[in-house]
């Protein structure tokens, strides 16, 4: 599942199971002015996913076939070090530990407030401060 905007300078890729929340952080982006790349499994984002100009990943811990963890491990074995946010409905300290071994710059708690993820990418592009 693909879908973007035109315009933006900045490009979040998100990967989430849960179609919903899929499309709560897709809406979320795009209203603070985020082009987004959204896919429902690890699987179609490693298939179809454009990495080269994207800001950062959003993903999910918990996905079906490959784990969030897992898919950023992927990434990182294949020399790709783009900036993840992991995102969980899954309270665990063992995933919590998990998850910043894997390289997070944020660990978000799910539902959570849209303007920590929104806080978290504007870290991410060096716009902390702004908003």
């Amino acid at each position: 599942m693909r879908s973007s905007t035109v315009g933006t300078s900045h490009r979040v890729i998100v990967v989430d199971d849960d179609p919903g929340m899929l499309r709560a952080v897709q809406r979320v982006l795009q209203l603070h002015g985020f082009e987004t790349e959204v896919f429902s499994s690890a699987e179609g984002f490693l298939e179809d996913a454009h990495l080269a100009d994207a800001t950062c990943l959003v993903l999910d811990v918990h996905l079906q076939h490959m784990s969030g963890i897992e898919l950023r491990r992927q990434l990182t074995r294949s020399g790709h070090s783009l900036p993840v946010i992991f995102i969980t409905a899954v309270e665990s300290e063992a995933t919590h530990k998990a998850a910043l071994e894997a390289g997070c710059v944020a660990y978000l708690h799910k539902p959570f407030p849209s303007d920590r993820l929104i806080e978290a990418v504007n870290t991410i592009i060096g716009k902390g401060s702004e908003r």
